[in-house]
């Protein structure tokens, strides 16, 4: 076997096992507009409603949530949404009630995402109902948007601790109504990912698959909701729900560029993608919400390319895949080199490239000693323009003088 490879994560897909020819395409549905609104102290105005829903269509997103019955502004703004011909479906997010049901139709949906907590603890502690009530009221409101003609999803919120006969019985009613799409969610991000699978595959094997398929909508509490939710995916699952930057209650759900990025690199579905908006769709949230992205953000943070020890630089000057399994520019980011007392020799040396001065080795080990014993840390981080990049990629980096 040749010890060198034309793609340099060929033996991590191996490993992955994403080489076969049996990947399915996982979809993406968008809850910016709904459970990013839950994020504290987040609020969208009409017109910026209006504006992410047309980003996140261009960007290719699959489905996009917004509930109407928040409040008189959601509603105009779910209204005008509908109306805007976007290739995404547009989810009308309702209580499982049939008066907010009526809601969403004068919206003009053609899609309804309705939901009710079936756990033991959401039933006694927040709707006051025992299961067999929490059953009836469901499959009537189900009957109610079928009745309709419309399309539709049911959640059933905190699958994850809901007991398992119930929570399967549940599905089956949903499943012989031809409801479109059954969502599981881990509501309160309890799950790991062995346990998101159980979970999805118990009611993938329950279910007549040619007749609903399974969304998994996982909370990001202790870190685990991506995932959790490609887990879930491997179950039976085939649409993950995100938000651009992860948004939503408490510690949010899946981000959307790290979504993306995992299906299209790692899992290899099919999506049609517009990598490049990621960073362009996170700086805007972040305008919007007055939250900024931190810089250790995967694939949008400002860290996300930006290499700072000098082994690092040593092998990103000579070929950037050495530490980049995917191309700042195909997310909209963009690669930052880092000089200070980790610069290391070649880092040193690229650096004095840089200023026009020589780069023998000597001069490189005493710019490297002397940005070392500064002790200041990182003394200057540096955006490489079109000009640089080309010289990086291209192999035409300094290399060290070893010739006094």
């Amino acid at each position: 076997m040749s010890l060198k490879t034309d793609d340099p994560n060929y033996f991590a897909h191996f490993y992955n096992q994403t080489d076969k020819d049996n990947k399915k395409k996982i979809r993406i549905l968008d809850s910016t507009l709904r459970e990013g609104e839950q994020h504290p102290g987040v609020s969208f105005t009409t017109k910026q409603r209006i504006q992410i829903a047309w980003m996140l269509d261009s960007f290719g997103v699959d489905q996009i949530e917004i509930s109407p019955v928040v409040s008189p502004d959601h509603y105009q703004a779910t209204r005008t949404i509908i109306k805007q011909g976007l290739r995404a479906d547009i989810l009308a997010h309702v209580r499982a009630i049939k008066s907010d049901i009526d809601v969403a139709i004068d919206c003009g949906a053609t899609w309804i995402a309705t939901y009710m907590g079936i756990s033991d603890i959401h039933l006694s502690a927040k709707l006051k109902i025992n299961r067999e009530d929490a059953k009836s009221r469901a499959l009537e409101v189900a009957d109610y948007i079928r009745s309709h003609g419309l399309k539709s999803r049911f959640t059933m919120e905190d699958a994850s601790r809901t007991d398992p006969s119930f929570l399967i019985d549940m599905c089956k009613e949903m499943n012989k109504r031809g409801i479109e799409r059954i969502s599981i969610p881990d509501t309160v991000g309890i799950m790991n990912p062995r346990g998101m699978y159980n979970l999805v595959k118990m009611i993938y094997d329950n279910i007549d698959r040619s007749k609903s398929s399974l969304d998994v909508h996982c909370h990001n509490d202790i870190g685990l909701a991506l995932a959790n939710a490609l887990a879930g995916c491997e179950g039976g699952a085939d649409q993950i729900h995100t938000s651009i930057d992860g948004l939503g209650e408490r510690t949010g759900i899946p981000a959307l560029a790290e979504t993306a990025v995992a299906l299209t690199l790692i899992y290899k579905s099919s999506n049609d993608f517009r990598l490049h908006m990621l960073k362009d769709l996170s700086k805007t949230i972040s305008e919007y919400t007055d939250l900024e992205v931190p810089e250790s953000k995967p694939i949008v943070g400002d860290s996300a390319y930006k290499h700072k020890a000098g082994t690092h630089l040593a092998a990103i000057l000579r070929d950037p895949s050495a530490y980049e399994i995917i191309e700042p520019k195909i997310v909209g980011n963009r690669r930052k080199i880092v000089f200070g007392e980790l610069a290391g020799k070649n880092g040193a040396s690229y650096l004095l490239s840089l200023l026009g001065l020589e780069t023998g080795k000597h001069e490189a080990e005493t710019m490297a000693r002397g940005l070392k014993e500064l002790r200041m840390g990182d003394i200057l981080e540096l955006y490489l323009d079109d000009k640089l990049e080309r010289k990086i990629l291209n192999n035409a980096s300094p290399k060290i003088n070893t010739k006094e």
